[in-house]
């Protein structure tokens, strides 16, 4: 404009100055802009020169929705920070500009607590394919349970009850992914094996059991497919695979101690049952020796 020109401006931290930031216009004292060390200090400690018009208006070529912020900052020290992220980030931007370091570090660590409050508290991938499945499964340290829903690739017709099974098979696979979220690894696969319902629980990499829910039941002259929703057991396997947290893995003298009564696996009778059988031999042998 014709009226505007450069000048260096001197005063007191006193006195005030009139400010046109991007056609929003503020009044403040030299004393708020030249409070810390930034960009505003340097302009209006007299060292630099400064365009004003000719009403007096000190010129800023930035937009002027956020400068009230920023004088806030400089008065008070802290300020609140707006709650939107986009309003965050052009804050951000603003204090990177006039370079209010701690303004921008602020900025910068709302950002990441907003970007983290917006992560879903539970993840379930749905693989494209058997590499991807097993990416997933070796990379994770977790325990995995794999639903295998492929409702699609039915040949034959489903029984009455059918359909209304493989609901509940998807509902309790997505109260178990939210319950235990946190500490397996939930994946669906829509594109695997003529199985139409099928689960699948790995430890460590490696399958450690698997429900089918799938059976061909045959009607006259037809074949149906049954699907069947067994509750308790796909609660039992999902329980036991808690175990494979631990990357050390579940205790196998345990495992095979507690999973029945004598020898397991090629393992000898315990000293108490030996005991018991030699006490019942002999008593057999003293009723003998009594009726003689």
């Amino acid at each position: 404009m014709s009226g505007d020109h450069k000048t260096f401006l001197k005063g007191s931290p006193s006195q005030y100055v009139k400010l046109n930031v991007g056609g929003t216009l503020f009044y403040t004292t030299i004393g708020t802009l030249t409070k810390s060390d930034n960009m505003l200090r340097t302009m209006f400690s007299g060292r630099m020169e400064v365009l004003t018009d000719s009403d007096g208006w000190i010129l800023i070529d930035r937009c002027g929705k956020h400068f009230g912020t920023i004088l806030n900052y400089l008065r008070d020290g802290s300020v609140a920070l707006p709650e939107s992220f986009r309003e965050t980030m052009e804050l951000l931007a603003e204090a990177k500009y006039f370079l209010i370091e701690e303004l921008t570090e602020a900025c910068h660590q709302a950002l990441n607590k907003k970007e983290r409050d917006a992560e879903p508290i539970c993840r379930v991938p749905l693989i494209t394919s058997q590499k991807e499945e097993q990416l997933l499964i070796m990379s994770t340290s977790k325990p995995v349970v794999k639903l295998l829903i492929n409702r699609h690739n039915n040949k034959y017709s489903y029984t009455s009850t059918s359909d209304d099974n493989l609901l509940k098979n998807i509902e309790l696979f997505d109260k178990l992914s939210l319950r235990f979220s946190g500490r397996v690894l939930f994946i669906k696969d829509v594109i695997g094996s003529n199985e139409i319902c099928c689960w699948s629980f790995f430890g460590h990499g490696k399958k450690c059991a698997e429900v089918c829910c799938t059976s061909i039941v045959y009607a006259t002259d037809k074949k149906h497919t049954k699907v069947e929703f067994p509750e308790a057991r796909i609660y039992e396997e999902t329980l036991g695979i808690l175990l494979y947290e631990s990357r050390n893995g579940p205790d196998q003298d345990l495992i095979q101690a507690t999973s029945s009564r004598g020898a397991v696996g090629g393992l000898s009778c315990t000293s108490d049952e030996e005991e018991e059988r030699s006490g019942l031999a002999r008593l057999r042998s003293n009723k003998q020796n009594n009726q003689s």
